[in-house]
């Protein structure tokens, strides 16, 4: 069953929903069965490349029109909720920047099997490192560490493979009415907004997946079970 999430690197609630949501499927019986697909959105898309904003307190203060006291208030809660959630979301050495060529590599990385892998390190780099994931060499020491090709990375920040599909998903989602994100849509019939706990996940996981899996009879066996061995080596 497909599930696909709209994201933007830039947002820590993204970050956040994703350890929740990762939280829920590793109590899901029947994950193998789950097939997750990452979607682009931006944000901001008239940001510029490069670090304009060595801090997110900046950023807000001079984009969104508040003072850097208010900005420290509102992610100081954000950082919090990220910490319940297992992450370190250092808003005061984030580079806010344009992340169209990072949502372009993950879509490369999908394509080789890899893409919850980039996304994950994306966010990483961005929210607790304090790196800019505009930078073509940002982005490469990225892949490379996930396993893509340098050969391949280099021909997509040299060309614009992969930004119709960039575009495409961010058409799509305004055309399902998305505003905000996070947003998961499970087998194009139910939807999670937002970085809900974990246990929301669930349990529209299980929900959805048992519809799925009526619909969808040939996918599994009827398996009666005896002794056997598996590849560890142990027999039972």
């Amino acid at each position: 069953m497909k599930i696909e999430v709209w994201s933007d690197i830039a947002c820590p609630f993204c970050y956040i929903g994703k350890r929740n949501f990762e939280a829920a499927l590793g109590q899901f019986e029947d994950a193998p069965f789950i097939k997750l697909e990452w979607k682009s959105f931006q944000l901001d898309p008239e940001l510029p490349k490069g670090a304009t904003y060595t801090d997110t307190y900046q950023y807000l203060a001079e984009r969104k029109g508040m003072s850097i006291a208010k900005a420290k208030e509102m992610t100081s809660g954000v950082a919090a909720t990220g910490k319940n959630a297992g992450l370190a979301l250092r808003f005061e050495r984030t580079v806010v920047t344009n992340t169209w060529d990072a949502h372009r590599l993950i879509h490369l990385a999908q394509a080789n099997g890899v893409g919850n892998v980039v996304k994950e390190a994306l966010f990483k780099a961005h929210f607790t490192d304090g790196a800019d994931i505009s930078e073509s060499s940002t982005l490469i020491a990225l892949g490379k560490e996930a396993g893509l090709e340098e050969t391949a990375m280099l021909e997509m920040l040299n060309s614009e493979r992969f930004g119709y599909e960039v575009a495409q998903d961010i058409q799509e989602a305004r055309n399902i009415g998305i505003r905000g994100v996070p947003f998961f849509v499970f087998n194009r019939k139910y939807a999670v907004s937002g970085a809900q706990p974990s246990d929301v996940f669930l349990q529209t996981l299980q929900k959805s997946f048992a519809e799925w899996r009526q619909a969808n009879p040939s996918s599994f066996l009827d398996v009666a079970e005896g002794p056997s061995c598996s590849p560890d080596g142990f027999c039972d």
